[in-house]
């Protein structure tokens, strides 16, 4: 029979993991919860914020245990989180032992991603797509296409290079920036505006800005304030790096770009 200690670290790294891959703030304490139940803790408590969990069991007896983890904010991988709930799921049912359950959340961290191929492609796509849905035409579509994927090919070198997200963020709607201004130079008639905020479109912190939304909802205010500030923040990054090269374009004689 697994110990408290043992039931409590695993339903805690199975929180981390959940956290760090976007899974919501209420829906990883319930998973907590849920599992410490089944394994009969007593006298609980599980506090989860944005960047960190805290959770205890057993308080009044001689066995108590706490554990407490800082979770850097991540990225999103839903993958994972869907891959984590069926193991709680398992683990509440005692169709998984907390040995096999070690093991599943082991192969969870280790659940590949898309390709980068894949990924510049659909990036690409995707920002073709909002060029279009804004208003833009075909030669809108085909130019925020091209500068989506480049885009993207940029985003795996910062990341590649590790650096922050907020610099990835400045660097990636730069580079964008620039090179809707090269692409007015083909003389064709387009939209400069539309081939921006469509190629920006996957930088926006959408489901940041949810899930902050969502945060509030549940009453979860402090986790909320973290997502909101997030969001905000990288908003902030792509204004500024959007802005830059526009400027130095004005400044330089070339005058307004954007109507």
């Amino acid at each position: 029979m697994a110990t408290t200690k043992e039931v409590l670290a695993l339903a805690v790294e199975i929180a981390d993991v959940m956290l760090r891959n976007g899974g919501e703030i209420y829906r990883i304490e319930d998973t907590v919860i849920h599992i410490l139940k089944a394994y009969n803790a007593k006298s609980f408590d599980v506090y989860v914020l944005s960047n960190g969990i805290f959770a205890s069991a057993n308080e009044d007896q001689e066995d108590s245990c706490s554990m407490i983890r800082h979770v850097p904010l991540g990225s999103v991988n839903l993958a994972k989180v869907a891959y984590l709930n069926q193991l709680a799921r398992d683990l509440c049912n005692h169709d998984c032992t907390i040995e096999e359950g070690w093991e599943r959340v082991k192969t969870a961290k280790n659940l590949p991603g898309y390709s980068k191929w894949i990924e510049i492609f659909f990036c690409g796509l995707g920002s073709a797509g909002f060029a279009y849905l804004f208003g833009g035409g075909w030669l809108e579509f085909a130019f925020a296409f091209l500068i989506g994927m480049a885009e993207q090919v940029v985003l795996h070198a910062l990341i590649k290079y590790k650096a922050s997200r907020f610099l990835k963020n400045v660097f990636a709607s730069m580079f964008v920036s620039a090179l809707s201004i090269l692409v007015l130079f083909t003389g064709l008639p387009l939209l400069q505006d539309k081939i921006v905020i469509g190629a920006i479109m996957p930088l926006v912190p959408g489901i940041t800005f949810t899930t902050s939304i969502r945060d509030f909802h549940n009453g979860d205010y402090l986790s909320g304030t973290i997502h909101l500030i997030d969001a905000l923040t990288t908003a902030l990054c792509i204004a500024v790096g959007i802005c830059l090269p526009l400027a130095i374009y004005s400044y330089m004689g070339g005058g307004a770009l954007l109507p």
